[in-house]
């Protein structure tokens, strides 16, 4: 992109941990600027509010139910809600630049001209992602945010090497930290792959002279259901007062110096801990909203199952309730430990500008893990189409 200050761009990126997750998520092209520095950003964006909306809005939850020429609908639009947000952010984004001196021309053409190329950026990107979903395995979006992230791991070994070559940190620092950095990628593998399996027995019934019914099977029920979605709005919500007041307050206001500059601000102690706390409370939110206990007791009623020990519908709906609300609070503070950890070893280290991101690991834990399970399905269809043939 033409027109950016790109040093004062950097020192943007590595204060502001909003701008950190975007030069993450787009895999290092927003501390570059280029045309595709917002990467799928907007399209993750609008896919999390339509998802969200096809509970709220009775006309959505229909089309949802419509099967695939519902689905269709509803992914277009999120197209269309990914253009609009693309917008959006591309002109907090240029006007957040120019108020802090990182544009060097501040018309309002450079803001325009920001504003367009970033969106269709974003566009072809977000046309790029379905069509890997269509012809490829695994969904689009997420491979090229998993192919992004793991571009970074080159750069993060030279600035290892430029650390140690530059005396700012020693061999030791550096083995410790591949340690936590190894221990923290099992630690997201196995919270990734928990689950609790509640025991699901269905009752015998006849019809004429067959026998329906008898099998047990289990309800399994993710430690971490809500996945990354959680941190993403944690990090814009605690993003935003910093950002509002950057448009809108001077850097002499006591306001401003708050959130920026003060205990409110990423440096700022109470920040960690007002990040775990939000990032348990989305977590429990996400998956309360996608995860509705009284549809499943109610579906179980009708299809004659029943949980062990418990009657079906009431007792069963507050059953699952409680198990959900305490998954739901070790999953979010996992995911919070894994989020704030690496910002803490930040600060007592001297490796602070490798940006070793929990919220990196678990999109590409995540991402491997379902890419692994697609790739193993895959093997099995053709092992037994051989076997058929």
């Amino acid at each position: 992109m033409p027109g950016i200050n790109l040093d004062q761009l950097k020192q943007l990126v590595d204060q502001g941990l909003l701008f950190g997750f975007l030069d993450i998520i787009s895999g290092g092209a927003f501390k570059e600027f280029s045309i595709f520095a917002m990467g799928i950003v907007p399209y993750i964006n609008s896919s999390i509010i339509f998802s969200l909306l096809v509970i709220a809005i009775p006309r959505l939850e229909e089309l949802s139910k419509q099967g695939e020429e519902g689905r269709k609908k509803i992914a277009e639009y999120t197209r269309y809600g990914t253009v609009v947000f693309a917008l959006i952010q591309s002109f907090s984004i240029a006007l957040y630049l120019r108020n802090n001196g990182a544009l060097l021309d501040n018309s309002w053409g450079q803001i325009l001209l920001i504003m367009i190329t970033l969106t269709a950026g974003t566009t072809f990107v977000m046309w790029l992602g379905e069509k890997i979903t269509e012809y490829g395995i695994g969904n689009g979006s997420s491979m090229i945010i998993f192919a992004g992230i793991l571009a970074r791991i080159p750069t993060m070994g030279y600035s290892i090497g430029v650390a140690i070559k530059g005396g700012t940190a020693n061999y030791i620092e550096v083995i410790l930290f591949l340690a936590f950095a190894v221990l923290v990628i099992a630690g997201v593998v196995a919270m990734d792959l928990g689950e609790r399996r509640i025991p699901v027995q269905y009752a015998q019934r006849k019809v004429g002279m067959r026998t329906y019914g008898g099998q047990s099977t289990h309800i399994p029920i993710n430690l971490n259901s809500a996945g990354v979605i959680a941190i993403i709005f944690a990090i814009s919500v605690l993003q935003f007062p910093q950002i509002i007041t950057q448009l809108t307050l001077e850097p002499t206001h006591p306001v401003y110096a708050l959130f920026n500059s003060g205990f409110l601000s990423p440096k700022g102690w109470v920040y960690p801990i007002v990040y775990i706390f939000l990032i348990i409370f989305f977590t429990w939110f996400y998956t309360s909203v996608t995860f509705k206990p009284d549809e499943v007791a109610q579906n179980l009623q009708k299809s004659g199952g029943f949980i062990p020990g418990l009657r079906p519908g009431k007792p069963t709906e507050e059953y699952l309730t409680r198990i959900i609300n305490r998954m739901t609070v070790i999953g979010g503070f996992f995911a919070s430990l894994v989020a704030v950890l690496p910002i803490v070893l930040q600060h007592v280290t001297h490796l602070g500008n490798i940006q070793f991101g929990g919220t990196a690991l678990l999109i590409v834990v995540g991402v491997a893990l379902e890419l692994n399970k697609q790739l193993t399905a895959q093997l099995s269809m053709r092992h037994y189409e051989g076997f058929l043939k």
